[in-house]
């Protein structure tokens, strides 16, 4: 389980790192599935990129470094706020492919909390 849960950290650093990214620059000509991020006021595509991006790299850093691994699990329930909080917004336009992608991410986050509080926790140095 520890290699899979490091297998998870390492998909969804770059996942979130990169849907970060895009929130911050919001590129012309985005896929049909995100067409959405147009919609999105600046100041919230400001807050989800900052956020996802500090939870992408609190995801494997501090797990990776060992220099405060207790903020790994942090990182990844805060990213099931960030989510679910999605999953809501979606909710309000109907989007169900959307919603269902944010449950299951927020299942392999709350995979990752509990791996790495529970069963297979990092020490520190």
């Amino acid at each position: 389980m520890n290699r899979t849960a490091w297998i998870l950290q390492i998909l969804l650093a770059i996942y979130f790192l990169a849907t970060g990214v895009i929130h911050l620059v919001v590129p012309d000509g985005l896929p049909d599935a995100m067409t959405w991020m147009y919609d999105l006021s600046t100041p919230l595509h400001w807050v989800a990129g900052l956020a996802e991006i500090a939870g992408g790299l609190g995801l494997v850093l501090p797990a990776a470094t060992r220099i405060a691994p207790r903020l790994t699990p942090l990182a990844a329930s805060g990213l099931v706020v960030v989510m679910l909080s999605a999953a809501v917004w979606h909710a309000t336009r109907g989007e169900v492919q959307s919603i269902v992608g944010n449950i299951v991410v927020s299942a392999l986050l709350i995979l990752i909390a509990y791996v790495r509080t529970r069963t297979h926790p990092i020490e520190a140095r």
